[in-house]
């Protein structure tokens, strides 16, 4: 997955892989790490928040845009792609979770995208970055 402008974040949680993936997967909990009001559009295939899940975020007055899940690895990996609404080509997203040794969870999460308008993936970038470090401590742990 190669996009020019890449955000990546670590946070660790107290919590085991188990229960950090079953939050991390259920898009309703989403909305206080995105800072988003969030809608699910559809589930996946085969489970509720597995492949081909579809949620909704609408970010303060910006045009709301859907988000799928393209790969769902029970504890260890969650992956999606921006399919409708946006200003921004190729997003996608990786959340990989690692157990550690004291029990926890160590979530690498890493986020690709472009633009086609100068300097908005750049600004993108800064405003992901600072949402998310902000919302991962309020998925309750």
């Amino acid at each position: 997955m190669t996009t020019p402008q890449r955000v990546h974040i670590t946070h660790e949680f107290k919590s085991d892989p188990q229960t950090v993936f079953d939050k991390l997967a259920e898009h309703e909990n989403l909305g206080p790490v995105f800072g988003a009001n969030i809608t699910r559009v559809s589930d996946g295939a085969t489970s509720r928040n597995g492949i081909g899940s579809v949620r909704r975020l609408k970010i303060g007055p910006l045009p709301a845009f859907e988000e799928t899940t393209t790969s769902a690895e029970p504890n260890t990996l969650i992956e999606y792609k921006i399919t409708k609404g946006s200003p921004l080509r190729g997003h996608w997203g990786r959340q990989e979770l690692t157990p550690t040794a004291g029990g926890g969870t160590r979530l690498s999460y890493t986020i690709g995208f472009d633009s086609a308008i100068p300097g908005l993936a750049a600004l993108v970038g800064k405003v992901l970055a600072s949402a998310i470090t902000k919302g991962l401590p309020k998925l309750a742990d």
